[in-house]
């Protein structure tokens, strides 16, 4: 499967990449024409905000896949299950369902200790209740530890159904039981290729588990400092999970390879977002990771083929 490439906006408090729609739609094509398949809507507005967001960008988007951040607590799974249906209708099923771990509500706390596991747990039921809800025929009960439901049931399911794509990250003994379980894309942290490949390794030990150690596909989250298409070593990355590369587009291509070699099948990079550093993102960058991958596939596997790098990559901090 070729690699897909995925634009993640930056987050600010007073300049969200949504906050203009009319100019966002711009961008929105730009980053379809510039090869992105896919958009994460992740806005400091919070989840309905997104839903919204979302909502727009499937309208305004013909291919471009939206990849929606949402948290298990913040609005009961009915009606998260109904919703989250009607937006992947709206997109003829260009929507994916990428879940964030997130601390229970303060009023939650007051009925049970908030700890990691609990989170998990949390989300493990929330993923259940959202999967039995897009595949049900009729209306069932569930009374769980974090919810009760009567009568649940989605009329009109999206055309996924149950097979509605998940998204999951972590790196915890707690957290691969859960992706292990549910994810169908793993989210990874930052990490030499060497760390990346033992991570991946846990996590289809985890999805072997229930059976599905070879249906995850892998994605790496990584951050390019585009001003003068250089690093500045005193900037600071938003997303601590983010892989940090700079230089020129073509370096950043080479750098992404021994990645790849992993058999991560997608990029999600951000700290791109004017105009002109997408378009050349895309003229440069990923043509020439895909380029470089179709010469790959097409010769005989070498030992240690991209295997390491004389570009540098860093964690951020």
């Amino acid at each position: 499967m070729p690699i897909e490439f995925t634009h993640v906006p930056g987050k600010a408090a007073d300049s969200s990449f949504f906050y203009d729609f009319a100019e966002t739609a711009t961008k929105l094509s730009l980053i379809e024409d510039a090869g992105f398949r896919k958009l994460v809507v992740d806005d400091p507005a919070g989840l309905l905000s997104n839903m919204d967001i979302a909502a727009q960008t499937l309208d305004r988007t013909g291919s471009l896949e939206v990849v929606l951040t949402h948290w298990a607590g913040v609005i009961e799974p009915t009606v998260a299950a109904r919703q989250l249906a009607a937006l992947d209708r709206r997109g003829s099923g260009r929507l994916s369902l990428r879940m964030l771990s997130e601390p229970l509500e303060d009023s939650d706390a007051e009925a049970r200790p908030v700890g990691h596991s609990v989170v998990w747990q949390r989300i493990d039921e929330y993923l259940v209740l959202l999967k039995r809800l897009w595949s049900n025929d009729r209306p069932f009960d569930h009374e769980g530890a974090f919810y009760s439901v009567r009568g649940g049931f989605v009329p009109r399911k999206g055309p996924h159904g149950a097979d509605l794509a998940v998204r999951l990250g972590g790196q915890s003994g707690t957290a691969l039981k859960v992706t292990g379980k549910h994810a169908d894309v793993f989210e990874l942290a930052a990490g030499s290729p060497d760390e990346v490949r033992q991570l991946i390794g846990r996590v289809r030990s985890a999805a072997a588990e229930h059976g599905r150690g070879g249906r995850l596909r892998f994605a790496l989250p990584v951050r390019i400092h585009p001003d003068g298409w250089t690093a500045n070593p005193d900037r600071r990355s938003p997303d601590h999970r983010a892989v940090e590369i700079a230089g020129p587009p073509a370096r950043l291509a080479l750098a992404l390879l021994p990645y790849a070699a992993l058999g991560i099948e997608e990029f999600m990079i951000s700290g791109i977002d004017r105009p002109s550093e997408i378009a050349r993102i895309g003229r440069e960058t990923i043509t020439l990771v895909a380029n470089s991958l179709a010469r790959r596939d097409a010769e005989v596997p070498q030992p240690g083929a991209f295997a390491s790098s004389p570009f540098a990559e860093r964690r951020a901090g």
